[in-house]
């Protein structure tokens, strides 16, 4: 049986959202999608691109995946490449003008790879996917023990470091960059916190983009 709760969720939206932005769905169904916007960001239900940014719908190209990781560029490698190919569509069909990395606190696929937890199937699929960021903790330097909590977060942010720098591989990526016609960000989520970090790309740094709220590295 279908859950009962989409059903109840659905019939929401069709009573609320739908109904008050009806005009607006049948244009994006006609004219088809341009969003401006694409966002890189976790499976995680609790991290939702869509619901931290107040989206309306065709404002943003979300695509999700284990740890907001990017693939870099390898058009030769075997498997599939679903992060790669969303990639390709948002920059060379819709020409997005800005691909956000969003990252967050407490993410399970970081602390898979962290604490290099048993497989949860024969395939083992997560840790063969969180493999790719090796690069990421190499940078970092071995674990200390003191740290707990602390590394976690480092390796977050570190992820979403090497993301940006895996985007630059893409070719299509790269030359538009150069052009000043695409723009890439960082961007770290709290979940508890609520408080949303961007990247200074300046500075490196990941500063607030609103003041006043608890550091989500805590939260």
């Amino acid at each position: 049986m279908f859950p009962e709760r989409l059903t109840r969720g659905y019939r929401a939206f069709l009573g609320g959202r739908f109904a008050a932005e009806r005009s607006r769905y049948a244009r994006l169904a006609e004219t088809g999608q341009r969003p401006e916007i694409m966002v890189v960001g976790c499976v995680d239900s609790r991290v939702s691109p869509e619901v931290i940014f107040d989206a309306a719908p065709g404002e943003l190209l979300v695509v999700r995946n284990v740890a907001n990781i990017v693939p870099p560029y390898e058009p030769d490698a075997g498997g599939h490449h679903g992060t790669s190919a969303a990639l390709e569509f948002g920059v060379q069909a819709l020409r997005v003008k800005h691909i956000v990395v969003l990252g967050h606190a407490h993410c399970g696929g970081i602390r898979a790879f962290a604490d290099d937890a048993a497989p949860l199937s024969p395939g083992d699929f997560i840790g063969r996917w969180m493999s790719q960021i090796a690069p990421a903790a190499e940078a970092l330097g071995p674990r200390g023990e003191e740290e707990g909590e602390a590394y976690l977060r480092r390796l977050e942010f570190a992820a979403i470091e090497l993301g940006l720098r895996n985007l630059m591989t893409f070719p299509c990526v790269r030359i538009l960059v150069e052009r000043g016609d695409l723009h890439l960000h960082g961007a770290y989520f709290g979940v508890a916190s609520g408080r949303l970090l961007v990247r200074d790309p300046a500075s490196g740094r990941f500063e607030p983009i609103v003041a006043g709220l608890p550091d989500p590295a805590r939260a």
